[in-house]
């Protein structure tokens, strides 16, 4: 009968502890705001993509890596911004008709797919926390991000500029801001530590800055102006 009683107990605590959890979860927002230099999100340009991320100051589980898909096709790749767990694989299928040469020399994880044919795919382990701008050695016009992160609390901000992350525990953080042609010295302005606490936080304004130049190639020298041939 003690037994039974001691489990019961044992229950009826985790079953209070859940929805204590629950009940401290937060809601965090934030809003992208338009610089100089930057469209607006009242117009008719879109804002550029960006994402925030929260780095718990006490460490907790990180999510589980998976598997991913960047598929080229008509010049492009799709989707243009992904956020995945660390350890995550991604793919690159080529769907063209002529070969690509997918690339990355950032701060996330550098590599050289190098030359391969329609039809064929190559992938790429994400080992490493960070961002990774993609592009392809023959066509210029071709770009992708890739960002693994070590944590579950993160958002993009969706087509107004608006971040929003739900069930986030109360405790301090550290934010983190990405926001696409943006040097890393200029996001790590940004980067501050918060508190979380309540159903409901604001972050304030994310803000967007001035696009930065025009990428170049992986040997580091500006595209040539017949670079992208039709092969």
């Amino acid at each position: 009968m003690l037994r039974i009683f001691c489990r019961a107990m044992l229950a009826t605590s985790v079953i209070a502890i859940s929805a204590r959890t629950l009940l401290q979860a937060a809601e965090v927002k934030a809003q992208l705001v338009a610089d100089a230099g930057r469209s607006s999100a009242h117009n008719s340009h879109r804002m550029p993509s960006a994402v925030i991320w929260l780095e718990p100051v006490q460490p907790v589980a990180a999510p589980v890596p998976g598997n991913f898909t960047l598929l080229q096709k008509n010049k492009m790749f799709t989707p243009h911004l992904l956020v995945v767990p660390v350890g995550s694989t991604v793919a690159f299928p080529n769907a063209d008709p002529f070969f690509h040469n997918v690339f990355s020399l950032f701060d996330g994880k550098r590599f050289d797919l190098g030359l391969y044919e329609a039809g064929s795919t190559r992938s790429v382990v994400f080992s490493r926390v960070g961002v990774s701008y993609i592009f392809c050695n023959i066509h210029s016009e071709m770009s992708a991000v890739v960002i693994a992160l070590d944590t579950p609390f993160y958002s993009a901000a969706d087509g107004r500029g608006v971040f929003r992350m739900e069930n986030v525990p109360d405790g301090d953080y550290t934010l983190r801001v990405w926001v696409e042609g943006q040097p890393q010295n200029v996001l790590e302005q940004q980067t501050r530590r918060i508190h979380i606490a309540g159903v409901s936080n604001a972050l304030g304004d994310i803000h967007s800055g001035r696009p930065s130049e025009q990428h170049l190639n992986m040997f580091g020298r500006p595209y040539e102006p017949d670079a992208t041939p039709p092969y």
